[in-house]
């Protein structure tokens, strides 16, 4: 009697904790509920994005003449000399060192392809090179935190505009670059802030309107877009990318065991050729 008792009082106690329709109870305050139904519905709502995208990296390099971003004149300066190394073979290769290029320059000059995932409240940007290089930015209606953490691709939160999707990114690393091309560019130097219009100009292209302020080495916002092109083949499915994997070779250590094995290098990086 006494456990049929303790089994009654046990099912009424839960029974108060789903609330009379059964439900589950509520989140403790300040947490966010689990993705209902409804939201993975709405997220069938939104425009296809699906398959992987590839940049138009003709249109990059024919914005370096056409589209110049208003550098500051020291910055200018700083740029032509750079832009001068280049044409002489010199080039200063600002994408060394395996750090993420970041925002906005994984964007200026990405020539990686790149995938987009809609899940309740979030799109996630994957892309190709650098460990699957990744970008959140969240539709959940939260605001930037009061005090960002700086990272690379920094805090991005966006809503939906139609079939645009509006996004606001702050809380930029000072060191990633603006860059008009994989030897040209030059760190934002903090306060950066980026606007952007993402949505589809036909079937298969997608377009990424940006207005980058940089107060450090802009005089005003910049305006720019790049344009992705769609791939459907499994040929294009992204896969996984380290920089470093080519400064290393395939070798066993004492114990018999796989192991990655530095290559000789020169003091600029370059791999010491194999006599």
């Amino acid at each position: 009697m006494g456990s049929l008792k303790a089994i009654a009082l046990a099912t009424l106690a839960i029974a108060a904790l789903r609330g009379s329709a059964g439900a589950a109870p509520a989140p403790p305050a300040g947490l966010k509920p689990p993705p209902t139904q409804k939201d993975w519905l709405d997220v069938a709502k939104l425009p296809d994005w699906s398959g992987v995208w590839t940049p138009n990296v003709s249109d990059q390099f024919a914005q370096v003449n056409t589209n110049v971003p208003p550098w500051t004149p020291e910055i200018a300066r700083q740029i032509d000399f750079l832009d001068k190394e280049e044409k002489a073979g010199r080039p200063l290769g600002i994408l060394v060192g395996c750090l993420p290029p970041g925002m906005p320059a994984g964007l200026l000059i990405n020539h990686n392809a790149l995938e987009i995932l809609f899940t309740p409240g979030r799109v996630t940007m994957l892309g190709e090179s650098d460990g699957n290089r990744l970008r959140r930015i969240y539709t959940d209606g939260r605001p930037h935190p009061d005090d960002v953490d700086l990272t690379f691709y920094g805090h991005s939160v966006g809503r939906w505009e139609g079939d645009t999707l509006v996004v606001d990114t702050v809380g930029i690393l000072p060191q990633t670059w603006i860059a008009v091309s994989e030897a040209v560019g030059v760190p934002n130097n903090g306060d950066m802030h980026i606007t952007e219009r993402i949505h589809l100009t036909g079937p298969d292209i997608l377009a990424f309107e940006m207005e980058i302020a940089a107060p450090k080495v802009l005089t005003r916002p910049w305006k720019t877009t790049r344009t992705y092109f769609r791939q459907r083949s499994p040929k294009y499915d992204i896969v996984e990318g380290e920089c470093v994997q080519g400064s290393f070779r395939e070798a066993q250590d004492k114990n018999g065991n796989a192991i990655y094995a530095p290559i000789p290098q020169t003091a600029d990086g370059s791999i010491v050729p194999t006599q």
